[in-house]
């Protein structure tokens, strides 16, 4: 018996979801492979590129912002710096204003790293999107970012 959609749900067009799942797993593994292979003469994963990144552009302070930013728990979130930190490449330093923060900070080492890694994305995301033009490139931004926005509600 086919059951009816929720209260105030919409009815979603039969544009065959599970080929969106598989459609958009598969860019995510193919990103993430041509990031690790790209990533790897640098002593860096792309997990750990996503922590380093969200460092330097101020949208990650500390290991409870990691996790918010990621959308993983916390604990695998200090595996993860544990990893970066022993690399070199951030350090903590509990906070003298608030002892219970711990701010996130890219060490010498990840300064001096940070530009390799900005290339290697750039070229990673020039391979992958590359054929792309502008009205497509902002149109897929807009599309993402509305899916993020509907998983968010």
């Amino acid at each position: 018996m086919k059951q009816d959609k929720a209260p105030g749900c919409r009815q979603m067009p039969d544009v065959g979801l599970e080929d969106f799942r598989e459609l958009l797993s598969r860019a995510n593994s193919n990103f993430q492979f041509h990031l690790e292979r790209e990533l790897s003469p640098h002593n860096i994963t792309a997990a750990q590129l996503v922590a380093v990144v969200g460092i330097v552009l101020g949208r990650v302070r500390t290991l409870t912002e990691l996790s918010a930013y990621t959308g993983h728990d916390t604990g695998a979130m200090k595996r993860l710096l544990d990893r970066i930190e022993s690399k070199g490449f951030i350090r903590r330093k509990r906070s003298e204003e608030d002892r219970r923060t711990v701010p996130l900070e890219l060490s010498e080492q990840g300064r001096q790293l940070y530009p390799h890694i900005a290339a290697v994305s750039d070229k990673v995301n020039q391979r992958l999107f590359g054929n792309f033009s502008g009205a497509e490139l902002a149109q897929f931004r807009l599309l993402l970012h509305k899916l993020i926005d509907s998983a968010d509600r």
